[in-house]
């Protein structure tokens, strides 16, 4: 990134930070968390401790940071090496980024910068101006990703509770900052959990692995038998995706059983991208991770992370949209249109625009501008 738009991000979120230190937090236990941030152009400054939110706002307006991160795990030492912290346990913590849905509406709000001439285009595989097939893809803002993400949020919160037990009141929902959801419960006997169990339950969520044997089928396989709908946990979300109701359970009964043992398998695993929740597994297993930061930046858009209270009526590109709308000139390369604050932008092919201070940072965080 180019100078000049290093010291516009930073001034704008350094203006962000000394305006809104109420949003911007410890978690519990801050004394036993690793902090950590980064600077544009910059690598990753880790094995910091803060012991109070006073600490963190002296942090952030000192070395000004394109990204904070705070463990998920608590340590005697957090300050020291990673082989010599003392790991005690680790909040339980899921990601649902849009990215890992696959939707179709992906490629049309997907930009590519050429790693040879720098051109910005879209819809095509390689560059209009040089031909080259090497590029950096960045997707902006959209609404069917969010609503799509927000499906899975809804489906692993009603998991989280039905089975395993975990009350709604210790689930914390976050929007990360760009285009996905970070999902907090807090649990103590979840907690001490290693990372080989998080991984079982991670199976569990995403209902990988599961065998026919679980859901009704017999050695003699013509003796099989499924079951309800009204079953609790994946018995009855399964049955539900067979049958779909009641009265269709006898007659699909017969044809599962006519195709046969192995039919029966591969439409059980075919369940898992229907039913199973696409979270992140490597974000849940790590319990040595370190995470953005609530209320603070996310480089990658400009927008903040921010906890939803009613996910349902969330807007990214309102509710987590705080950088000031005086106005900026930039050089802007964005074949691509994008909301915020309710007002649309783009696309732009090459030219000098004057638009609001956040769509400004937002269009230069993707890669898409550059500061006149």
């Amino acid at each position: 990134m180019h100078e000049k738009d290093v010291k516009f991000l930073e001034d704008a979120f350094k203006k962000y930070y000394f305006e809104h230190f109420d949003l911007i937090h410890t978690p519990k236990n801050p004394e036993m968390r690793e902090f950590g941030y980064q600077k544009f152009n910059s690598g990753m400054n880790r094995h910091i401790s803060l012991k109070s939110d006073k600490e963190l706002h002296l942090m952030l307006m000192k070395n000004i940071p394109s990204d904070v991160y705070c463990s998920n795990a608590k340590y005697s030492f957090p300050n020291l090496p990673m082989a010599e912290k003392d790991w005690q346990n680790a909040d339980l913590i899921f990601d649902i980024d849009a990215k890992d849905l696959h939707l179709p509406c992906r490629v049309s709000h997907t930009t590519k910068k050429c790693s040879i001439c720098s051109s910005v285009f879209s819809n095509t595989d390689s560059c209009p101006q040089c031909n080259s097939t090497k590029f950096e893809t960045t997707s902006l803002l959209c609404n069917e990703c969010i609503l799509g993400a927000k499906k899975e949020v809804t489906k692993l919160i009603s998991i989280l509770t039905t089975d395993l037990g975990i009350y709604s009141e210790n689930i914390i929902v976050y929007y990360s900052g760009n285009e996905g959801f970070h999902i907090h419960a807090s649990v103590p006997e979840y907690e001490k959990l290693d990372s080989r169990h998080r991984a079982e339950l991670v199976d569990y969520l995403t209902f990988r692995g599961a065998i026919p044997e679980t859901f009704g089928a017999r050695t003699n396989f013509t003796k099989s038998t499924f079951p309800d709908l009204d079953d609790r946990g994946w018995l009855g979300r399964v049955s539900r995706a067979v049958f779909n109701s009641k009265s269709n359970k006898q007659k699909i009964s017969k044809q599962i059983i006519s195709d046969g043992y192995f039919s029966f398998k591969k439409k059980i695993e075919s369940l898992q991208q229907e039913i199973g929740v696409k979270i992140d597994p490597n974000v849940t297993i790590d319990v040595h991770r370190i995470f953005r930061l609530g209320g603070t930046i996310n480089s990658k858009s400009g927008l903040t992370k921010m906890r939803c209270t009613d996910i349902s009526k969330f807007n990214p590109g309102l509710d987590a949209c705080f950088i000031d709308e005086s106005d900026v000139t930039v050089e802007a390369n964005c074949p691509v249109s994008f909301k915020l604050k309710n007002k649309k932008f783009g696309p732009y092919q090459k030219e000098r625009i004057t638009i609001p201070k956040y769509a400004a940072v937002y269009l230069l965080c993707k890669g898409c501008a550059s500061v006149v």
